[in-house]
């Protein structure tokens, strides 16, 4: 293991689940004293309503949208596009705007309470680039995600890493779906100054950058960094430190990750029903025990493994536990190898965390990786997740993505000495 692998892996590590530490620690929490999960910046900030009418508009209100509101005893949940652990949505969107027609060539923060854009930043000769992608200049659009982490660590301590990591991937793996919708093409950056961008957007230690997406003309142009400080604005009500969770972003954020050819996948769905899908994706909570096609399947499985488009990358590899699927043999398979065969519904469904959407669903999927740069590793596993959950609805298939596992147990039974980073179950 390289010395800079083991870095990242020490936090994994520290935020393991094994049967004991889940009986000993059930994490209970009381509802009452949830922080806010939307972000504001003051009411005096020029803003900009999004029109769905509007491409450009719809294009942006596409990546973050509450899709869905749900009550529960009494409190209201507003759902969104991109799913997140436990629904607390620690995710942000800010997006650089450069060279579009009618919009003020500036820094926004996508307001999702409001469907609006707030104007935080007005561009002259500075930009993102040079944090980003020094000697270039872009020509459209610049998303940054951010994740407010005490939104989850209220909830999940310092496990909440670990969801940060993977809500802001499903939130690229949104913004990736609404550029389909839009024709437009995107490309993913993990690999950045991320720490200095902190800093001159006023983030303090409550809220930090972990991926960007590009969907622009790239020009050469030495554009210059802030000229000034963003002021500070909290993105929660009140916020409790965790140094855990602050030494493991500061840690990964300047590791390099490895490194891919650039390549961009190529989609063939039908642009108006996958639209109805992104507007409707759920994690769906029940499974009936019943069986899908292999077709359907391996369908997921294809469109799934397709490229990513980023030149920063962490290989995920796909262990699949199939419970029921037409003329498929059940067991535990890697890509189409049959590993072992076998009936593992209980064992999969003690694994996590005695879930029964594991134990009743059709197939479960665990992403591991032998990682360079960890918090890369995560973004990616938690994109290919949000890729699982748009393919597996279009054809009809429910799916949620389950962050809580017994992890040296899953370990073993997949027979990998890889990190497991993430499971998706899939089924009717």
């Amino acid at each position: 293991m390289q010395p800079r692998q083991a870095i990242g892996k020490k936090f994994h590590d520290g935020t393991k689940h094994s049967y004991q530490s889940v009986l000993m620690n059930p994490n209970y929490v009381d509802q009452s004293t949830q922080p806010s999960s939307f972000k504001f910046y003051p009411h005096f900030y020029r803003r900009i309503k999004l029109d769905i009418n509007n491409p450009i508009h719809k294009f942006i209100w596409l990546t973050s949208t509450i899709t869905c509101e749900k009550f529960y005893q009494k409190t209201a949940y507003k759902l969104r596009v991109n799913p997140s652990a436990g629904g607390l949505y620690p995710t942000e969107i800010y997006v650089q705007i450069r060279g579009i027609e009618n919009i003020i060539d500036g820094i926004y923060h996508l307001e999702v309470a409001n469907n609006s854009l707030s104007l935080i930043y007005e561009l002259i000769d500075d930009g993102l680039e040079n944090y980003i992608i020094p000697g270039k200049c872009i020509t459209g659009f610049i998303f940054l995600i951010s994740c407010v982490y005490y939104r989850s660590s209220w909830k999940y301590q310092n496990r909440s890493w670990r969801y940060c990591c993977l809500d802001s991937g499903h939130h690229l793996g949104a913004i990736a779906a609404s550029a389909y919708i839009h024709n437009r093409e995107i490309q993913l950056i993990f690999d950045f100054n991320k720490l200095a961008l902190n800093s001159d957007l006023g983030f303090e230690n409550k809220e930090f950058i972990t991926a960007c997406a590009i969907s622009g003309e790239f020009q050469d142009k030495q554009i210059r960094s802030l000229r000034l400080k963003i002021p500070f604005v909290c993105g929660t009500n009140y916020f409790e430190a965790n140094q855990f969770i602050e030494d493991a972003y500061k840690v990964t954020a300047v590791q390099p990750s490895c490194q891919q050819k650039l390549e961009f996948p190529l989609y063939q769905f039908a642009r108006e029903e996958f639209l109805r899908v992104i507007e409707n994706r759920r994690s769906i909570r029940r499974f009936h025990k019943q069986p899908i096609s292999q077709v359907n399947y391996l369908h997921i499985l294809q469109e799934t493994t397709k490229p990513i488009p980023a030149e920063n990358f962490e290989k995920i590899e796909i262990f699949c536990v199939i419970h029921r699927i037409d003329d498929m043999v059940p067991g535990l398979y890697k890509g189409m190898g049959l590993i072992k065969e076998g009936n593992f519904c209980d064992k999969v469904g003690y694994l996590c965390v005695n879930q029964a959407i594991a134990r009743d669903s059709a197939v479960t999927l665990f992403l591991v990786s032998a990682y360079q740069n960890y918090q890369t590793a995560m973004q990616i596993a938690g994109f290919i997740g949000h890729r699982v959950y748009l393919i597996s609805n279009y054809l009809g298939i429910g799916c949620s993505g389950i962050g809580a596992f017994y992890d040296d147990e899953t370990q073993e039974f997949l027979g990998t000495d890889k990190d497991v980073l993430y499971a998706i179950v899939i089924g009717k």
